[in-house]
């Protein structure tokens, strides 16, 4: 849900209609009445892409809309070429680099720190 507002804001300076998806089940949906239109283009925009992988899930709505994606947009990208699952191009603000690590290789400083899991995508 981090890009609702931004995108809603990019929408508003660019005179675009803004939709959003939400997890229902686990899954990317449009509800509240929203839907793609045949033909559309549409700019997907993220507060955060790691991997890209909610992206592409709204890619999958946008496809069974017989709709075209133009892009991929996002404040922060976080992605590495590893972790990366889109394969075109992002528009981000800011790219940075976040260090991962296996769990038998993690540094000192972070074995004391609790691990939490951000994002919706496991929200029930």
């Amino acid at each position: 849900m981090g890009g609702v507002i931004i995108g809603y804001e990019i929408g508003k300076l660019l005179k675009k209609e803004t939709i959003f998806c939400e997890r229902v089940n686990g899954k990317f949906t449009l509800r509240r009445g929203f839907n793609i239109k045949k033909g559309a283009r549409v700019l997907i925009i993220e507060d955060v892409i790691t991997t890209g992988k909610s992206s592409l899930e709204c890619v999958k709505l946008i496809k069974k809309s017989k709709a075209r994606l133009i892009g991929y947009a996002c404040i922060i990208d976080r992605s590495t070429k590893q972790s990366l699952k889109i394969k075109t191009g992002i528009t981000s603000h800011l790219k940075i680099n976040v260090p991962t690590y296996k769990a038998n290789k993690l540094p000192l400083e972070l074995k004391t720190t609790a691990i939490t899991t951000p994002g919706s995508r496991f929200i029930k």
